[in-house]
């Protein structure tokens, strides 16, 4: 799917693991006055691309990365990835320095150590029907207010999907101190799965020119961060 003005700026939009680009409905509408958004739908996850689940361990996901981005005609772009999408941008800036512009990322996995509680705890519940799926669906994502709407989305997701139990890769020192591209990180002080902290730690030492944005009290889930998001985008763009 692809939105807003043919002739700006590019940005490309990359979701988290068990979901799909409908996530980002509530950013479009803003994003796309600004930029043209192209809302890609990951490997091997939810959605309309391929069902095929490519290795964590290569570069294969740069090579899919580099024939979505030939199949639309973009040279380079900013990228805004969440979670899993922000593993993925990241990989992809360590190896494509050339075609990421900007690089905008929300509870980013790669970075920080992974946190493995509340998933075992959601996995535990996940086979008692919706209720055990919606009380998995807040433990993971929370704390926080999860709003039911979400749950309501991702819940028929969860029914038919198979979550990858192989944990992302963990970005060394030097790949991560390479990445040229301006960077914008927003995480969630009291995220379940992944240690914001450690997160954090890594990109001060490594990345010292990083805006980095700790919300108090957040967990995984959604971040009211979109107008300082935009923010970053604009500032790559000559008005």
């Amino acid at each position: 799917m692809d939105c807003g003005p043919i002739d700006a700026p590019p940005v490309v939009l990359l979701h988290g693991a068990g979901s799909n680009s409908a996530i980002w409905h509530a950013d479009v509408q803003r994003w796309s006055d600004t930029h043209r958004l192209y809302l890609i739908d990951i490997i091997g996850e939810p959605g309309l691309s391929a069902p095929a689940r490519l290795s964590r361990c290569s570069d294969v996901h740069a090579w899919w990365l580099d024939d979505v981005l030939d199949g639309l005609g973009v040279d380079a772009a900013a990228f805004v990835g969440v979670s899993l999408g922000g593993w993925l941008a990241i990989d992809y800036a360590i190896r494509r320095p050339g075609r990421v512009q900007r690089l905008a990322l929300r509870a980013p996995g790669g970075i920080g150590r992974r946190r493995y509680r509340a998933v075992l705890a959601a996995f535990a519940l996940m086979p008692f029907g919706d209720r055990g799926t919606r009380l998995a669906i807040r433990i993971a994502l929370g704390p926080g207010d999860i709003p039911d709407r979400v749950i309501d989305y991702l819940l028929p997701i969860q029914r038919n999907y198979r979550p990858r139990l192989d944990a992302l890769p963990i970005v060394s020192d030097a790949e991560l101190k390479a990445i040229t591209a301006p960077l914008f990180v927003v995480l969630g002080s009291r995220d379940r799965m992944l240690d914001s902290q450690h997160t954090v730690a890594r990109l001060t030492r490594l990345q010292p020119g990083a805006s980095i944005n700790l919300i108090r009290g957040a967990g995984h889930g959604r971040f009211d961060d979109g107008e300082d998001l935009h923010a970053f985008l604009n500032q790559g763009v000559t008005h």
